[in-house]
């Protein structure tokens, strides 16, 4: 079967060698080449590397729906369009090119989850499990029906990074399966049911900022969630301001922390919450590198600056009220 792939950042790269070991893989699409670093050079995405380092077909158009693009789509013949983390909404005109059909590996247990954001949402929202789910495209954001679905379990101990890394192990095994399925008709597509829809709207900068009167529990999953980018932060009235890298809500210590103040109890820096005490365990100043609770703490007592110390306020919306 003639596949072309439309994705680009790493969650899809190894969806994509999947499909390569097992069906002829005629083009790739690929976000175009973005600035990075502080030299802010040019550099491919992860998928646009693999397919080059694999002699396949790679184009970056700006706009895929373009009738230009659709028309190279269809001269590949495709028999499937496989599309993972893309970066780009599909009109219709490009889900109607291939022979059998537009296949999407979503990163979440359809219907829950819909939109750009679900590893992050289903961690700050405390999810006990989440998936991947293999999908048909359809015009209404990830509404298509479902195809197979993998699960997992979402641990005390997971960050974005350990289950967004799961997540593309899963999708990378149901996607050949997937196309196996719907091409010799023993996969029937089942419809999402509506009733339990939820959406992951896409992150925005302002949700980096912490607000010390949530418990220490939410504290601890926007942490897991949020990092690398937006990250999340925290600034003291006396004009530290950092993000915390490194965390873990803690259940006892031998003295009251306030909501909002910032304590040091045997090497460890605690903030409090409402409820809660939070202890952050890796921090990084603006412009410097990430650090350890206890090295800010030795730094402090460096320059002559005692525990505890106030934090500023921030609504839950992550703006200053």
């Amino acid at each position: 079967m003639r596949v072309v792939f439309l994705g680009t950042p790493e969650f899809a790269v190894l969806p994509l060698r999947h499909l390569m070991g097992a069906f002829d893989v005629v083009a790739v699409f690929s976000q175009p080449d973005r600035p990075v670093g502080r030299g802010l050079k040019l550099q491919p995405s992860p998928v646009k590397q693999i397919a080059l380092e694999n002699n396949i077909p790679v184009f970056t158009p700006e706009k895929i729906s373009a009738p230009e693009e659709v028309e190279r789509l269809k001269a590949f013949n495709p028999d499937f369009i496989v599309v993972v983390a893309y970066g780009q909404i599909l009109k219709p005109s490009v889900i109607e090119v291939p022979k059998v059909g537009i296949v999407n590996i979503h990163s979440s247990l359809l219907p829950r989850w819909r939109g750009a954001a679900p590893i992050q949402w289903s961690i700050i929202s405390g999810d006990s499990e989440t998936g991947v789910t293999t999908m048909m495209i359809v015009p209404k954001l990830d509404a298509g029906d479902m195809l197979l679905q993998e699960k997992t379990q979402i641990s005390s101990d997971d960050t974005l990074e350990s289950v967004h890394d799961r997540l593309s192990e899963m999708g990378a095994r149901l996607i050949v399966p997937t196309l196996m399925g719907l091409s010799d008709g023993s996969l029937k597509p089942r419809p999402q049911d509506e009733s339990k829809v939820t959406y992951a709207h896409k992150l925005t900068k302002s949700m980096e900022n912490l607000d010390f009167n949530e418990s220490s529990k939410a504290i601890d999953l926007r942490v897991r969630a949020l990092n690398p980018w937006p990250g999340t932060r925290i600034e003291t009235e006396d004009g530290f301001r950092f993000k915390i890298k490194k965390g873990k809500p803690i259940e006892h210590v031998p003295f009251q922390i306030k909501p909002g103040q910032l304590h040091a109890s045997g090497g460890a820096l605690l903030m409090g919450c409402d409820p809660g005490i939070f202890q952050i365990l890796e921090l990084q100043e603006e412009g410097k590198k990430a650090i350890s609770g206890s090295d800010f703490i030795n730094g402090l007592k460096n320059k002559n600056i005692t525990l505890p110390l106030k934090l500023r306020t921030y609504s839950a919306t992550g703006e200053s009220p």
